[in-house]
Order: C-alpha cells, then structure tokens, then sequence
C-alpha cells in the first residue's frame, strides 16, 4: 500500500481586494478598483473602466493609463 503524502498548506503571498460600486461598465466614468497586495503591504491599485487600464503603484501618485487594446497586444506579446 502506498504512504499518503501529507498535504504541504500554502501559503500566500497575494491578496486583491475588490471595490464594485456598479457592476455595469457601459457608462463613462463607472469603474472597478482593485487593491493587491504583497505579503500584507499594498503593491498597487488596478482601475478597469470601460476605455482603459489605469495602474497606480503602491505609494506612487502617478497613474498608467493603458487602453484596452494596447493591453492586449502587451499580453499577447510582451507579457509573456
């Protein structure tokens, strides 16, 4: 008979947050902000709106503002 194998628990390293005020993105202006963070310690917010991706960097003011279509092309490409 073969030894079980104790299951090893995981540990995780990331957490998101989400913030959801209208689920319906059609509208200008609505959005969904998402908090990550790393370890406890928050790594950046992802805004994803209707036109764009908006990133901003955990203790940064500036945002990246990425349209949908340059995204694509970054992760069918680049972010591999």
């Amino acid at each position: 008979m073969l030894a079980r194998m104790a299951k090893k628990k995981v540990l995780r390293k990331h957490r998101v947050e989400a913030k959801v005020d209208n689920i319906d993105l059609t509208k200008a202006g609505t959005s969904i902000t998402l908090e990550v963070f790393a370890d406890a310690e928050k790594i950046g917010t992802v805004e994803l709106g209707r036109g764009t991706l908006r990133w901003r960097g955990g203790r940064k003011r500036k945002l990246t503002v990425v349209d949908w279509t340059k995204f694509a092309e970054w992760m069918d490409g680049e972010g591999k």
